[in-house]
């Protein structure tokens, strides 16, 4: 599926992909609701995952993402989409690391680790030590793992323990789990998970990973999928034409499920975190960014922006339980006084989590 064909209005699209990701609309009424449309939520930055849930729902907190992830075991952070850390469904791990977790991604593990003074011989038998440490006493902090490792001879510092806990959950031997304290840990998967289910056949699997990418992203094309996902464009066309029967009929050429209700206004203006899924879910960010990418995107890192009306209006930070926030022009004082009571509800939404884990921030392309 390509992305020629008839015009269509551009705000058409930018309004159907808003809707798609609960940006507009009625607000989704937990975290996990929210990770089921948009299938993974960028999690290298702990709290960027978090306030991309805030984003979405009403009235919730922090601790209400925790809780999805240790006491429901509804939610994980582990590695898969391009090898990014995403907060996923805990129901769909097996599924998206079947497809996603590709061998690529542990060769280039291998070669960090050699590059640290850790052969692969090496390398597997830290691995084995993460392993057989989660089985008998998890869940266990990175810390706590790193300690192990350090004493099983894995050198101290330079990275080498989150490259051998990055191969290990490439693996499908570990994921980040339950939160401990401020600390995000991992576990054991198959303790968290239990015994994977039977693998489906290929096409079916595309067209099932097709089917859910286009819930929270569509209209969108081939080269989007297959970008946002990691995977070569003829496997996203494999699972959009997996599911041709299903696809509305649009004149740009773009795909989207059939049956989509109606579409809702555009977006109310909107404090969005680091990473927010919005600036990553399709090939081009130029809808959204416009000309402020090399404001927003600062060395692949994905700064917090202010939403109006679409675009993005202006960067925020968040210091010290204070919202820092940088437009780039003047706006009117209505948008203002929104973006003002956004701030208030992103410091309501962060007090419980003041001293959260802040993960594992790393650039995106």
């Amino acid at each position: 599926m390509s992305a020629r064909g008839s015009a269509v209005p551009a705000a058409d699209v930018a309004d159907r992909r808003f809707a798609a990701q609960l940006l507009s609309g009625s607000p989704a009424s937990s975290p996990v609701e929210v990770v089921e449309r948009l299938l993974a939520v960028q999690g290298q930055d702990s709290r960027g995952a978090r306030l991309a849930v805030r984003a979405r729902t009403a009235g919730l907190t922090a601790a209400d993402v925790d809780r999805a992830l240790t006491q429901e075991k509804s939610l994980l952070i582990t590695w898969v989409n391009r090898g990014t850390l995403h907060l996923i469904r805990s129901e769909d791990y097996w599924r998206l690391h079947r497809l996603t977790a590709k061998p690529q991604f542990q060769v280039g593990c291998g070669r960090i680790l050699s590059r640290l003074g850790v052969p692969a011989a090496a390398a597997d038998r830290a691995v084995g030590v993460v392993q057989r440490a989660l089985a008998a006493s998890g869940p266990l902090t990175r810390t706590q793992l790193a300690d192990r490792l350090v004493s099983s001879g894995l050198p101290p510092g330079g990275g080498a323990a989150l490259q051998v806990l990055i191969l290990a959950s490439l693996r499908g031997i570990a994921v980040r789990g339950p939160m401990i304290g401020a600390e995000h840990a991992y576990v054991h998967v198959r303790d968290w998970l239990g015994a994977p289910p039977p693998e489906p056949e290929p096409d079916a699997a595309l067209g099932w990973l097709a089917r859910r990418y286009l819930a929270g992203h569509g209209p969108a094309a081939d080269h989007d999928l297959a970008r946002w996902a990691g995977l070569p464009v003829t496997w996203a066309r494999r699972g959009l034409a997996a599911i041709a029967d299903e696809l509305a009929d649009r004149s740009d050429g773009l795909a989207a499920l059939a049956g989509s209700p109606a579409v809702p206004a555009g977006p109310l203006p909107r404090l969005l975190g680091p990473f927010d899924p919005v600036l990553l879910g399709w090939s081009s960010r130029a809808p959204v960014l416009g000309d402020r990418q090399g404001v927003v995107t600062v060395n692949g890192l994905f700064r917090p922006v202010a939403l109006v009306a679409g675009r993005a209006e202006g960067i925020w930070a968040y210091r010290n339980g204070t919202v820092e926030l940088e437009l780039f022009g003047p706006l009117p004082s209505g948008v203002t006084a929104a973006l003002e009571a956004e701030a208030r509800d992103v410091r309501r939404f962060l007090a419980t989590a003041e001293a959260a884990d802040p993960g594992d921030a790393a650039a995106e392309d």
